[in-house]
């Protein structure tokens, strides 16, 4: 039997720990890695609905969305995350997402 992926034993994880965003993050990052925006995207909406104060989910789900072309919706998602990375205390965070919204405007 072959060795499973790790996007396959992320899957396994999330089983046992459906609501872990640090799993669900490395979910997305593991299909962002393997080219897949699209899937990576969904997976980051699902976290932000999730874990709205998982500052990271934001911003590269922002980044994602980007690289498909889903302008808006970056926008829409860095304009969440910023206050969301605050309310943690995440001001390094908050500033890149900031410094990346300004970018675009």
């Amino acid at each position: 039997m072959p060795a499973k992926t790790r996007l396959e034993q992320i899957e396994d994880m999330l089983q046992d720990e459906p609501n872990d965003p640090e799993l669900r993050y490395m979910l997305a990052m593991e299909h962002a890695s393997l080219g897949n925006d699209a899937a990576a995207v969904d997976c980051f909406q699902d976290l932000m609905g999730r874990c709205p104060e998982y500052a990271p989910g934001f911003h590269q789900g922002a980044r994602a969305m980007l690289r498909i072309n889903r302008m808006d919706d970056a926008k829409a998602a860095l304009r969440q995350g910023i206050p969301a990375a605050l309310r943690v205390g995440n001001e390094h965070a908050a500033g890149e997402m900031q410094e990346l919204l300004s970018s675009l405007e």
